[in-house]
């Protein structure tokens, strides 16, 4: 019975020296803190890079919708934010203003939207600008009955961010 006691105490003390020196190497590897870092080296919340963020800003009307100005194709185009929506959707006309052939429109996809239920035909816009800020290849719908075009989530995902807060909204690129 001694036998087997010292024996359980040799294992057991064996683990929690091994778990002592694990941690303590742990430990010892880990930045102290209030200590000032190596020389020629950054702490690690400094980032090391200069980014250049470029913003536009943007005021709600009285209903709290933002409209803007924007180019598609070259033609422009009088938007609304929408950042429910999916897709940049345009109306019939801003898409004939932006070169999209209304003969070669496909119509085939069903929409179910605050305005109904409609018929869309899927897109793909070579440019849209708004301000300073080009994106290329945008997918988009056109949608029959619509009254004003939908910047949606393809071209604001985009940006490197957009905020709105009390009623403007920022659009934020590099």
């Amino acid at each position: 019975m001694i036998g087997w006691a010292l024996r359980q105490l040799l294992i057991w003390s064996g683990v929690a020296l091994l778990l002592y020196v694990v941690v303590d190497y742990e430990l010892a590897t880990l930045p102290k803190t209030g200590t000032p870092p190596p020389a020629g080296l950054a702490p690690a919340t400094a980032p090391a890079r200069d980014v250049v963020t470029n913003s536009l800003v943007f005021h709600a009307n009285s209903q709290g919708h933002v409209l803007l100005d924007g180019v598609v194709n070259g033609s422009p185009v009088k938007f609304i934010v929408d950042t429910g929506a999916t897709m940049v959707v345009l109306t019939p006309r801003d898409a004939a203003a932006a070169g999209l052939d209304r003969n070669d429109l496909v119509y085939n996809v069903r929409t179910s939207t605050a305005n109904g239920a409609g018929r869309a035909a899927s897109v793909t816009l070579r440019e849209i600008r708004i301000g300073q800020f080009s994106v290329y290849e945008v997918p988009a719908f056109v949608v029959e009955n619509l009254t004003i075009s939908l910047l949606g989530q393809s071209f604001l995902t985009r940006l490197s961010g957009y905020q709105m807060r009390d009623g403007e909204l920022t659009l934020n690129w590099n």
